[in-house]
């Protein structure tokens, strides 16, 4: 099934990572794999160390998309691809029951993963499997295809007064 965790609130990753916490207590294997984010956080450490998750992480930039050249854009755009090919490869050929795309919408949505190739890939995914995207905002398509769609809505933010992201709290 597929399943979309989105919106501007908290915890995205934080339920992605949840679940591949349960899947793997329940012996189901998983890739668990990021874009865009450069910072190694607590998440990644643990989900490490699970016997039966596989953390790959996409070549990411210390800049924000936002920060970027027309030829950083394109150069982590090519990067992006050639990750999600080999991402969906290892899936299909090590036969993982769940599939998380962490930041798999933003980075399509930013433009620095192409959106109908991410669209063909999860159209042809094996609909016996899991796969888990998360994002700000996911495209219609998504929407419509998800089995699950979760919009994790921002009411309050320490962010919105100054506060800087806290480790082990927000990484």
């Amino acid at each position: 099934m597929l399943h979309i965790y989105c919106g501007d609130g908290k915890g995205k990753t934080t339920a992605c990572v949840g679940m591949a916490v349960r899947a793997a207590g329940s012996g189901l294997r998983v890739l668990f794999a990021q874009f865009l984010k450069a910072r190694m956080t607590g998440e990644l450490s643990v989900l490490g160390s699970i016997a039966n998750i596989t953390v790959m992480r996409a070549p990411a930039s210390e800049k924000f998309t936002y920060q970027m050249t027309e030829e950083e854009l394109d150069s982590t755009a090519r990067a992006n691809s050639d990750f999600l090919k080999e991402v969906f490869e290892k899936a299909r050929k090590e036969d993982y029951d769940v599939l998380i795309l962490d930041e798999g919408i933003t980075a399509a949505s930013a433009d620095v993963l192409d959106e109908d190739e991410l669209r063909s890939y999860v159209e042809a995914f094996d609909k016996d499997r899991e796969l888990v995207l998360t994002g700000r905002v996911p495209f219609q398509w998504m929407v419509e295809d998800a089995d699950y769609v979760t919009d994790m809505e921002k009411i309050k933010h320490p962010f919105d007064t100054g506060v800087q992201a806290r480790k082990g709290i927000e990484f």
